[in-house]
């Protein structure tokens, strides 16, 4: 299957002779690492003004665990909508919204590991060995990691495309393990990781069936 990744150089072609000139985009990431980081500020903020309700600590971790799946999920939709629409820039800020998903990742456990849990190791180890939804989302996080290590264009070429395209097909597991963390957390109204759950098995379909297409329609 073709690149099911995090994040990805953006396609490179010579431009026709009389071909108009692609829009200047420079500010598009800056755009995206701005609103992306918003939420964060505003979070801080309103834990600062003790505006986070009775139990400020888990809607920290709540709020930061659906900022992750919001912006993963966001990640995702690139290459689907250059796929649907022909649109370019979604390429563009797709790595941008895969580090600021992993970003958000970190924040949310380390909130868990040092806010809730007081740092204390054996606890957290007895959480994730005993508690199924931490488990699963500690298994995310960790799927995370390659990803963004390998985020750069200096470890693609030092991969080679097609290794580094396998390590990257993992994002959509990764997304896959956020909405299940997200359904045992919720327990009972899954409406809303129902709606990313769809969201997510939507921008899959559109991969295959153009994978399917590729290899398949001119036979």
């Amino acid at each position: 299957m073709r690149d099911l990744s995090l994040a990805a150089a953006p396609e490179t072609r010579p431009r026709a002779p009389g071909a108009p000139r692609p829009a200047r985009l420079g500010w598009l990431v800056p755009a995206v690492i701005t609103g992306g980081l918003i939420p964060a500020a505003s979070l801080a903020l309103a834990a600062a003004r003790g505006a986070l309700g009775a139990n400020p600590v888990a809607e920290v971790m709540n709020q930061l665990g659906i900022l992750t799946l919001a912006l993963l999920v966001a990640s995702l939709a690139a290459t689907p909508l250059k796929i649907v629409t022909g649109w370019t820039w979604p390429i563009r800020i797709r790595k941008t919204l895969g580090l600021l998903a992993f970003a958000y990742a970190c924040a949310h456990f380390l909130v868990y590991a040092a806010v809730d849990q007081g740092l204390d190791l054996a606890a957290v180890a007895d959480d994730i060995a005993e508690r199924p939804f931490i488990f699963v989302g500690v298994a995310a996080l960790l799927l995370l990691i390659p990803l963004a290590v390998t985020s750069t264009a200096r470890m693609m070429k030092r991969l080679g495309n097609a290794r580094w395209k396998r390590i990257h097909r993992m994002a959509y597991l990764a997304a896959a393990l956020g909405v299940v963390h997200f359904v045992m957390r919720v327990k009972k109204d899954v409406t809303e990781p129902a709606i990313y759950g769809t969201v997510l098995g939507a921008l899959l379909l559109v991969r295959i069936v153009d994978w399917a297409r590729r290899r398949y329609g001119n036979r």
